[in-house]
């Protein structure tokens, strides 16, 4: 139900308003109306013509006791209309940041519940099946070394980010490979539960430095031969200097002294 305004003086009080505004420092357009603001006290509206806020309008609050002609100004914003250009919702910064963003000096805490990361006494299972002794599993019961491990959901996580990745098998790289990483000199496998399936190589002219994975491939495995003699990796040179030099046969000569081939 709409609000009655006790005295028209409120609603004719345009030019109050948009004297307010003037004495604020602003250029108000066009008047677009006026609101009932409660039973004592009307909003009138202007057209912004601020830059940056496309759609938007300045908005006056007047008021005025029943029993008194004063109007008074109680309040001066800018608010955003129907079609107003408005900023996005605002999203928390650990949701913000993005691979590559991380520069020299910054600093980037993971949050206290990231699922990634448990405390270091919890059981993440992440032993390799080569740790026969099972020091790995021991050193989590009893709560040494690090505070915080990766969670099995975050290696679950970066396994399959990495396998996905530039340097998994799906790659055009991997796909075009003869061998496979797995069998190379160059690869150093990861600890853990993911040794069997992740490494870093080693290859200073390959993929040096990254994860790969025991799937992925290149042409600069360690198996790769090299070419025979001096010719390209695909074909061995031609050497044009092996002849076999053979004697012409003398050809026949006749009765009249010329040779008949």
């Amino acid at each position: 139900m709409s609000v009655a305004i006790s005295s028209p003086r409120l609603v004719d009080a345009v030019d109050i308003a948009r004297a307010a505004l003037v004495a604020e420092g602003e250029n108000p357009g066009a008047h677009t109306g006026a609101a009932a603001e409660g039973e004592y006290a009307a909003a009138h509206y202007f057209d912004a013509q601020v830059p940056g806020y496309r759609g938007w309008q300045w908005c006056v609050v007047v008021a005025g006791a029943p029993d008194s002609s004063e109007v008074t100004v109680s309040e001066v914003a800018l608010l955003p209309a129907g079609d107003a250009l408005l900023a996005p919702d605002w999203v928390p910064w650990v949701k913000r940041v993005a691979p590559g963003d991380l520069g020299p000096g910054d600093l980037l805490a993971a949050p206290e519940d990231d699922p990634r990361l448990v405390p270091g006494q919890v059981d993440t299972q992440d032993v390799s099946p080569l740790d026969v002794d099972e020091v790995g599993q021991v050193s989590a019961e009893i709560g040494l070394g690090r505070q915080r491990l990766l969670s099995f959901e975050g290696r679950a996580d970066a396994a399959q980010r990495w396998y996905d990745g530039d340097f998994g098998p799906t790659s055009t790289m991997a796909r075009n490979a003869r061998h496979s990483c797995g069998t190379c000199g160059f690869y150093l496998p990861v600890a853990g539960a993911l040794h069997a399936g992740f490494g870093v190589c080693a290859n200073e002219l390959s993929a040096d430095g990254h994860v790969v994975s025991a799937e992925y491939g290149c042409g600069a495995h360690s198996d790769v031969k090299a070419p025979e003699g001096g010719g390209s990796p695909a074909y061995d040179a031609f050497d044009d200097g092996a002849i076999e030099v053979v004697a012409r046969p003398a050809e026949p000569v006749g009765s009249d002294g010329q040779s008949h081939a």
